[in-house]
């Protein structure tokens, strides 16, 4: 156990390792991650308000500092950046000799407040970006170093479905600590796991406290009311057929009809990870940079080939999107590329819903089979 002094002295051991330490903060009223100093800089007090196409911070009662949920940003930005710089070359003015520079070298960072659904989607990007033959040279360093302080969620936002994907609220593996806050008349305090041995040499230089019985058993109840208490959920259960065998669906037209294939579904998703490079040079030909960016299948140019997109239509995408995050990510990866965030249902302008859409398409599925018995 720590209390909040302790905290603060964990964020300072982190720094003090060479750490550049990331958690939540409060910028144009929305929690994002950005550099934490101290405890000051968390959102003390602040709890969020979340529904389809609705973010409000909101002053809560009492002084938790993680009593909220995930907001737009995600640890991709921190791991997989929005812009990167790839390479850059530079011709000397005798025009004889060409320096190159490549990417900067990458961060050493420490992530505070990790939610169980962002560790899964960070094991999720680990996958695409590091489990195969082709390796993400950048996204490997800035991630073989990164210390993950994890955070057991204490209330559950009105888009959060992560007990339908199984992958929340409780922090189960892949984190070096893991914190589950507590707040009644014994103190505000924090229950510590240890998921690793540098989580273990870490917290060797902060003061503490054994865990009693009565801490585990209110940091069970507070995992367990979470829980028991999702905005949204998503029935999964033969989802990858029941969306391959449903690609002229009615409701993708339906949808479409909403859908403005703006893209913030797939920039404030934790998994997405579609991206474009573009080379620049300036007019004299002396200088030239590659750069990547983030990109989205919503876009036209994204399923540009010769002639044209091949997904012209709103429908297409957003059938694309969708089918891709929940039916043939599995067949990629080996798992559902989605986490139960409800990032994409929040931070959507006319709030179409994932777990709404599916629900359509599987109910009329079943009056379908029906009729045809």
């Amino acid at each position: 156990m720590i209390d909040t002094a302790g905290l603060d002295e964990l964020v300072g051991a982190l720094w003090a390792r060479g750490y550049t330490v990331l958690g939540p903060t409060v910028r144009s009223g929305a929690v994002v991650h950005a550099e934490v100093r101290t405890v000051g800089d968390l959102p003390a007090g602040l709890t969020d308000e979340q529904d389809g196409g609705r973010y409000r911070l909101v002053a809560d009662d009492e002084r938790r500092l993680f009593h909220y949920n995930a907001g737009a940003g995600s640890w991709k930005q921190a791991l997989f950046p929005p812009t990167l710089r790839l390479f850059s070359a530079r011709r000397a003015a005798d025009g004889d000799d060409v320096r190159v520079e490549g990417p900067e070298p990458a961060p050493r960072y420490a992530f505070l407040g990790v939610r169980a659904c962002d560790l899964n989607a960070i094991a999720i990007q680990d996958r695409v970006f590091m489990g195969d033959r082709y390796v993400d040279d950048d996204y490997a360093a800035r991630r073989r170093d990164a210390f993950l302080v994890a955070v057991n969620c204490s209330k559950a936002g009105g888009t959060c479905f992560c007990v339908s994907m199984g992958t929340g609220p409780r922090a189960a593996d892949r984190f070096d600590l893991a914190l589950t806050e507590l707040l009644d008349e014994a103190g505000h305090r924090f229950l510590v796991e240890v998921g690793s041995d540098r989580g273990a040499e870490v917290v060797s230089d902060v003061p503490r406290r054994d865990a009693g019985p009565d801490d585990e058993r209110l940091a069970a109840q507070i995992i367990a009311r979470t829980a028991a208490s999702m905005g949204r959920e998503l029935d999964t259960d033969g989802i990858k057929e029941l969306l391959y065998t449903n690609v002229e669906h009615p409701r993708w037209a339906e949808v479409a009809d909403r859908c403005l294939t703006c893209g913030n579904c797939t920039l404030a998703c934790p998994t997405c990870f579609c991206s474009a490079v573009e080379d620049v040079t300036d007019l004299s030909g002396a200088e030239a940079q590659r750069t990547r960016t983030w990109d989205s299948c919503f876009t036209l140019d994204h399923s540009y080939v010769h002639g044209g997109s091949v997904r012209p239509s709103a429908r297409s995408r957003y059938r694309q999107w969708m089918t891709h995050k929940l039916a043939s990510w599995i067949d990629q990866f080996g798992t559902s590329g989605c986490v139960g965030c409800g990032r994409c249902i929040t931070w959507c302008p006319v709030a179409i819903d994932i777990t709404e859409e599916v629900a359509a398409i599987r109910a009329s599925d079943v009056r379908e089979a029906r009729a045809d018995v």
